[in-house]
């Protein structure tokens, strides 16, 4: 994509599972060339953590795991056996050729094969190189492997997620997607970027060290500054805000919304349309300060009134007060939304076989630039050939050598 930000960047994708892949999907949908080295015969493991599997035309499982399809999209796949020595030459020879490699093995994993930062650097000291580890490239833990939801749990994330202890179902909670991975895939990204940036100044490519534990710790963000500056650890509140009030779920006649309520004058216009305005200036909750201190006065009587009209009805009236609220919508109604629709969020990708393959869009938005990849996730090995043809200027009597020893 000529158009595209990082039109004319190559990245060497050596990482798998979610993290890594995540940050390189966003690097592909830049506009990036991302080549991604996947095992001989296995691939990358979330290939197979199916099903849901993808289907073709005739509605048969192509055996493509949802999972791959939505971290991969925009690469293309070359199949390379780094244990053997004829594999990491020619790992480094397209990592000599490359302007970013990414990868996470365990630290000190890819040394054994002079896939290192330093060796690398050496052949390339352009190269921008990036590293992550459940817990980065020193310190007490840093040989052990990471995994998201010992992240999130280590990180402090299920501390302050889910219903309190005393109430039904109450007790530390995962958040429903890898959180911790897809975080750091993101600032895995803008670190990648910003080392582009700066090599444009310098010459000089950096290693890049991201740990998914100081990741999850950092976005941590308002949770983590009440601690810090109150010496309170927060508590669990299910799905209210530990700093306003109120913004919750409430139950309504019919269903549950979302009243968030972000200042004095919208707690002022919920007042009026909910047919009491004696709770605007009532001193217990005349402003959000006093509402957080007597949250547990506050909040059942809102509950009440809540519970007067429909879903509807109440989205309806706050909406057109000002006063924001939401429903909780089912992936099949976040989907179906007109504004996602209008967004154009869902879209699809043919890939080599012809199988449409549901895609989720990146989110940014340039006004001139491209952001969004027409390269459906690949097969494995689907671009052996063309990239050592094209990168290495390998031709088919070497690339049959090769397959032939098992290198691809």
């Amino acid at each position: 994509m000529q158009d595209s930000p990082l039109a004319g960047i190559r990245v060497l994708d050596l990482s798998r599972v979610l993290a890594g892949p995540w940050a390189t999907q966003t690097l592909a949908d830049l506009g990036a060339d991302v080549i991604k080295v996947e095992r001989p015969g296995r691939g990358d493991d979330t290939r197979g953590w199916g099903p849901p599997w993808v289907r073709d035309a005739a509605g048969h499982e192509t055996r493509d795991a949802a999972y791959y399809l939505c971290a991969n999209r925009g690469k293309r796949s070359l199949t390379l056996d780094i244990s053997r020595p004829r594999g990491q030459e020619l790992a480094r020879r397209l990592a000599a050729r490359s302007d970013v490699l990414v990868e996470n093995f365990k630290v000190g994993g890819l040394a054994r094969y002079d896939l290192d930062y330093e060796t690398l650097a050496r052949l390339n000291p352009r190269l921008v190189y990036c590293s992550i580890t459940g817990f980065g490239a020193n310190g007490p833990y840093a040989e052990r492997a990471g995994y998201d939801f010992a992240i999130q749990g280590m990180g402090g994330l299920m501390a302050i997620t889910g219903a309190p202890d005393q109430a039904p179902g109450g007790g530390p909670m995962k958040v429903g997607v890898a959180l911790a991975d897809v975080m750091t895939g993101l600032y895995a990204t803008i670190a990648i970027q910003g080392a582009l940036a700066e090599r444009e100044r310098s010459g000089e490519g950096q290693h890049i060290d991201m740990a998914l534990l100081d990741v999850q710790v950092a976005t941590l963000a308002n949770q983590a500054l009440n601690y810090l500056v109150s010496g309170v650890a927060p508590q669990r509140l299910g799905n209210a805000h530990p700093n306003i009030v109120p913004y919750q779920a409430f139950a309504t006649a019919d269903g549950h919304l979302i009243l968030a309520v972000g200042n004095d004058r919208q707690y002022a216009r919920f007042c009026r349309l909910a047919g009491h305005p004696e709770l605007i200036d009532d001193p217990r909750f005349a402003s959000n300060g006093a509402r957080v201190e007597h949250r547990d006065q506050l909040v059942p009587i809102v509950a009440r009134i809540m519970r007067e009209r429909s879903t509807a009805q109440w989205l309806e009236s706050l909406t057109a007060a000002g006063v924001p609220a939401s429903p909780i919508n089912t992936l099949e109604q976040v989907f179906d939304d007109p504004q996602v629709r209008h967004r154009e969020m869902r879209y699809e990708l043919v890939n080599g076989a012809g199988v449409r393959v549901p895609q989720v869009a990146n989110p940014i938005r340039y006004s001139r630039s491209a952001s969004r990849s027409d390269r459906a996730p690949p097969a494995l090995g689907e671009h052996t050939a063309e990239i050592l043809g094209e990168v290495l200027d390998m031709g088919p009597e070497a690339l049959a050598a090769l397959r032939r020893d098992g290198v691809i």
